[in-house]
């Protein structure tokens, strides 16, 4: 029997872009592996604690004054339930997929090579800027619990450095350093100390809905008693809010990165994800019910919403507790931030798209030591010399671009998994070679074996109807299944950005701009209805690793999460995108010139997913 192949230099020197990876197996991988020791208490730790962060002690003040009112729960809902999207399709990516490297992972099996190394690169920039801002913050959070900024000790307080106009801020470098140190002595080490630190969060928190809702129900929650109602900048302005906290729920992705590490992933990791944002949302809607209900939102002081909520009713003295929650969320966060960068840097060494320097692993720790000095290293030196508020918004560039990529891989998992696998070249004498042939016109696949039809879930008594969809029907079945379905997905994603960037553009005359989102609704409404129609591929059934959480409402589901991730994306800035787009650019040369010629997969060879067990038995008896 025969087996077609595939070779990459073969098929165009811009092919290198698209070759994937195959989905990591306990039982065929013999590089080093991290240690299996995290289970869903400590999942949840990571998940609560790179969440919650000191954001949520400020954002409710700014949101509820500028944007949602006294409906500021309502928004924290929406976006919960928005990010709880995204949840769902990681929960599904890492039950499969459960190794190192998070949203990068799963674009190198599903998209490609080059797709995966763009996401990479955009997480490195959002964990590095991430950690840096996370640890500036520090310093504003301690100085009251000291009793101002001038009383903080020497090597704790911000120092300005004449003739270059530089403030710098040794607190947060040492902290850096300090988490930096204790994430090298072992994940579950670590963990249980960010369990900790986040459990002192909860607390506080926990602290301001107990004492709030006391003071409220004694006083008669004021801040609900308005003439404006609950929505005084309608549903519009409470949308509006729900877009701006939405970033508040950004962190759970980091339980996604420690996969390689947990103890049953197909069990926990999908746990672990699903509590975490729920009680985080969970939390933030009770911190907003009792805050705007105990002032008007229009007198809550913006940057310190809960303590100035309190001191109005004559308890000046929870201000401590809750700079002490603010503190230790951001510790939280700090390490959050770290954790999963290099995890990702030792995925991308793996592949070969970085210098295996990063993906050694410490025998006795089994964490990748290095990575993980090298970054705490550089956050370290961004925290200490740059204020990077204003690179902060670098930061939700990656997180959405993860989130989208992630949405399109369950749809490619889904409809058109990939269905050929790579294979060392020193397997070439064991291959017999009929045809080179393009996975769009492989024979054998398996939209062939199961042809798809469209009319079994709908009735055909019309007619007309039923003619249309045989035609549909025959004309997938020759063999263009994959390549419609492919299309589709191409014609989904154009639809969102057309549709968020017109909806988005004020600048636009009206008629264009209704032009543009009728275009982009077309496109979305066909690109649903057609995979509405057709099956989905039989062999999801037994990619990656099964027995998992499978996501429900496919396509819908990850169709809705492009969108809202586009319209988020899209609503940055321009200043944004364009430092984005440097950084991105420097990768991508440092791609072509590295990581491209040093892959893992450059001279691979791959095999329908089929035959991959005949190759290796031929090599064997070759060998024997």
């Amino acid at each position: 029997m025969g087996v077609s192949v595939d070779s990459p230099s073969q098929k165009g020197s811009w092919r290198f872009f698209t070759r994937k990876k195959q989905v990591d197996s306990a039982s065929k991988n013999t590089k080093p592996l991290l240690a299996k020791e995290l289970t869903i208490s400590h999942l949840v730790a990571i998940g609560v604690g790179s969440t919650i962060g000191a954001g949520v002690y400020v954002l409710v003040g700014t949101v509820a004054r500028e944007h949602s009112g006294p409906a500021l729960a309502i928004s924290f809902l929406i976006a919960g339930f928005a990010a709880g999207l995204s949840a769902f399709c990681y929960a599904e990516l890492a039950c499969r997929c459960p190794s190192a490297g998070s949203a990068y992972h799963y674009s190198y099996i599903c998209l490609g090579e080059g797709v995966a190394w763009l996401i990479g690169w955009a997480l490195i920039l959002e964990y590095t800027i991430g950690a840096a801002t996370v640890a500036r913050g520090v310093t504003p959070n301690l100085a009251p619990i000291f009793g101002g900024l001038d009383n903080l000790p020497f090597f704790l307080s911000r120092q300005h450095i004449p003739g270059i106009d530089i403030i710098v801020d040794p607190c947060a470098a040492i902290l850096v350093l300090l988490v930096t140190g204790l994430l090298c002595l072992g994940i579950k080490e670590s963990t249980v100390v960010q369990g900790i630190v986040t459990s002192v969060n909860v607390c506080a928190l926990l602290f301001v809905v107990i004492a709030g809702g006391y003071i409220g129900f004694k006083s008669g929650w004021a801040g609900y008693e308005l003439p404006t109602g609950y929505f005084p900048f309608g549903v519009d302005g409470m949308l509006a809010g729900s877009a701006t906290v939405f970033f508040a729920y950004v962190g759970f992705d980091a339980v996604a990165s420690t996969a390689e590490e947990v103890r049953n992933p197909q069990r926990d990791l999908p746990l672990g994800i699903g509590a975490s944002l729920f009680l985080c949302c969970g939390i933030y809607m009770l911190v907003a019910i009792v805050v705007v209900g105990l002032v008007p939102y229009y007198a809550i002081d913006p940057d310190t919403p809960i303590s100035s909520a309190f001191a109005v009713h004559g308890m000046q003295w929870t201000g401590y507790i809750i700079n002490a929650g603010a503190c230790t969320a951001l510790i939280s966060a700090l390490m959050g931030g770290i954790l999963p960068q290099p995890r990702i840097l030792m995925a991308m060494a793996r592949d070969g798209l970085l210098p295996p320097f990063f993906g050694d692993i410490n025998k006795h720790t089994q964490v990748p030591v290095k990575g993980t000095i090298i970054t705490g290293l550089a956050a370290a030196v961004l925290a200490f010399f740059m204020e990077v508020s204003e690179l902060a918004g670098m930061v939700s560039v990656g997180t959405l671009l993860a989130f989208t990529m992630v949405a399109i891989s369950v749809l490619i998992l889904r409809y058109i998994p990939p269905n050929k696998v790579p294979v060392p070249p020193s397997l070439q004498d064991s291959i017999e070679v009929v045809e080179v042939v393009n996975e769009d016109e492989s024979v054998g696949t398996s939209e062939d074996t199961k042809p798809s039809d469209v009319t079994q879930d709908f009735p055909i008594d019309h007619p007309l109807i039923s003619n249309h969809l045989v035609i549909i029907g025959n004309y997938i079945n020759e063999g263009n299944r994959r390549r419609l379905v492919r299309r589709t997905i191409a014609l989904i994603c154009l639809g969102a950005f057309v549709l968020t960037f017109a909806a988005s553009c004020l600048t636009f005359l009206s008629y264009v701009r209704f032009a543009l989102c009728g275009a982009g609704g077309i496109l979305l409404v066909f690109g649903f209805v057609f995979l509405s129609l057709i099956d989905q591929d039989e062999a999801r059934h037994n990619f990656g690793h099964s027995g998992g959480f499978i996501c429900p409402f496919v396509p819908l589901l990850p169709i809705a999460c492009i969108l809202i991730n586009s319209y988020l994306l899209i609503n940055l800035g321009l200043e944004t995108w364009l430092r984005v787009s440097i950084w991105l650019v420097t990768g991508l040369v440092i791609y072509v010139f590295y990581g491209r010629t040093h892959s893992s997969l450059k001279d691979a060879i791959y095999v329908p997913a089929s035959q991959v067990d005949q190759t290796y038995q031929t090599r064997r008896n070759y060998v024997a």
